[in-house]
């Protein structure tokens, strides 16, 4: 399991890509992802829950069913119909090996035409790191900045970045790029 040191928490404010002010601009914008076969991920439930207003079903949502620290009631929870639910734990500041490999299974199920939905016991908000790490190139990943909008990541552009920030981490997880 990696811990996140207490004094490297400022680290992780910066946004890793654009930040977009609504769903709406994320909408206009994937559709040229969409055309190019690029997989999408979405991390956090208020980012997941938007994106299936607008009738974006991304490859690999991943949530805690909660939304600003506050538990989501069943009436607002993400329901994934037909497709693929995985759990993992993950306490809050931590990134276990529960996670990053239940993300990689999810990539694996992706692979076969599943679209996946991991519901997190814990937090879910340094998901990115191990995404930016495992996605395949040109995946695009989206996730929210609180009180700014949805920020939009091109995995390719912060790989390199994301391997610098795990040295902000105590502890150790096995780790490996597809």
């Amino acid at each position: 399991m990696l811990k996140l040191k207490e004094e490297e928490r400022s680290a992780f404010k910066t946004p890793f890509g654009e930040i977009q002010p609504s769903i709406k601009n994320i909408k206009i914008i994937l559709e040229k992802y969409k055309n190019n076969h690029k997989l999408i991920i979405s991390i956090g439930d208020a980012t997941t829950i938007n994106l299936h207003k607008e009738g974006i079903i991304p490859d690999l949502s991943i949530i805690d069913n909660q939304i600003g620290r506050k538990n989501l009631t069943n009436d607002n929870k993400i329901n994934f119909y037909d497709n693929v639910q995985l759990h993992a734990k993950n306490p809050p500041g931590t990134i276990t090996q529960e996670l990053y490999n239940t993300i990689s299974k999810a990539f694996g199920l992706i692979k076969s035409g599943f679209k996946v939905l991991i519901v997190v016991d814990g937090e879910e908000d340094l998901a990115v790191l191990p995404c930016v790490i495992i996605a395949p190139p040109g995946t695009v990943l989206l996730y929210g900045q609180p009180g700014e909008g949805v920020v939009l990541c091109e995995v390719d552009k912060f790989k390199d970045k994301t391997k610098e920030l795990m040295d902000k981490f105590e502890g150790d997880l096995t780790w490996k790029s597809m």
